[in-house]
């Protein structure tokens, strides 16, 4: 592949974002920690996406940003909603009823190979194109994750099929949802408005869900304040700002860029544990996190290229050298 062809990297701000959106969704699993105990998945999916719409609309109101009429644009936030929200969410929480959140974790990491491959055969931008170095990169981040995690939890690999499959289905349902949102640089919707139609889309979608299945008038008691003060900062902090970073991402690094985040989320969950909560990081778990970062490294491809030259230069000054 020409330079001319290949994926342009990251610039530092985007590296910048992309850390920042791998923090703000590895919290969303201490948030989730506390919701699961009072309230059932479809509530939280709902109250999530319902109190992010209504903090990005004020955000929008204020910014002097406004939705928009087009009926288009609406059934790209429905799609987008569907996508990134309803299916991959519900499939998730129905696939950790039956394996591990390890297992989970890892097969939801996969996110990035799918994105790579759904790009490469839909995208119509050839800096999109699927590179070996990005390949190897995403394969060797895999691999740090599975040693976050623990190699351990890929003992129930193969049991538990259906479940196994429902994860990889979320993955796969975010691959699409990468590369299906980059439509929405292209009709030039801002990030933050992008992000507002399709948590909005997911609200109306995900109400009918929450009242037919988890019917939370039956609930035995109201929820306790802590349980709210962590939907609130799932909204405020997993939602609205999460999707407002990732629509920034998405329009500037590309779709299988912001794929990446899954790679990074893992190790972000750890680390908020280990500053919040005090819990201790093993050495399987530290080597997890340098191997994420060397996938990084290989992906953004700058670094390794850098070196090829510096020593094909030093060969080419010293022929014996090699020898």
């Amino acid at each position: 592949m020409t330079a001319r062809t290949a994926s342009p990297p990251m610039t530092g701000f985007e590296w910048l974002l992309l850390g920042l959106l791998s923090l703000v969704w590895g919290g969303s699993f201490f948030f989730n920690r506390v919701l699961v105990v009072e309230l059932h998945p479809f509530t939280v999916v709902f109250f999530r996406v319902a109190l992010a719409a209504a903090a990005l609309l004020v955000v929008l109101r204020i910014t002097g940003h406004s939705l928009p009429r087009s009926a288009r644009l609406w059934g790209s936030f429905f799609v987008m909603g569907l996508l990134n929200n309803l299916i991959p969410f519900g499939l998730i929480v129905w696939g950790q009823t039956q394996i591990a959140s390890g297992l989970a974790a890892i097969l939801n990491a996969t996110t990035p190979l799918f994105t790579a491959l759904i790009v490469h055969f839909l995208a119509q931008d050839p800096r999109e194109r699927l590179t070996g170095h990005r390949l190897l990169g995403v394969v060797i981040g895999l691999v740090g994750v599975v040693l976050i995690v623990g190699p351990a939890s890929l003992a129930g690999l193969g049991l538990n099929l259906l479940a196994q499959v429902a994860v990889l289905g979320a993955a796969l349902s975010y691959g699409f949802a990468n590369n299906f949102g980059r439509r929405f640089r292209a009709a030039g919707v801002p990030p933050l408005v992008a992000a507002t139609g399709q948590v909005s889309a997911t609200t109306i979608m995900s109400l009918p869900l929450m009242l037919l299945i988890d019917r939370p008038w039956e609930l035995p008691a109201f929820p306790s304040a802590t349980t709210i003060a962590a939907l609130v900062g799932l909204a405020l902090l997993s939602t609205s700002l999460a999707y407002v970073i990732f629509f920034r991402l998405l329009s500037g690094a590309g779709a299988v860029n912001v794929a990446l985040v899954t790679l990074l989320v893992p190790a972000s969950a750890l680390l908020l544990g280990a500053l919040v909560f005090g819990e201790r990081l093993d050495w399987h778990q530290l080597a997890g996190m340098a191997v994420i970062l060397a996938g990084l490294v290989v992906i953004d491809g700058r670094l390794p290229a850098a070196l090829g030259r510096r020593l094909w230069r030093g060969d080419s000054r010293d022929p014996l050298r090699s020898r």
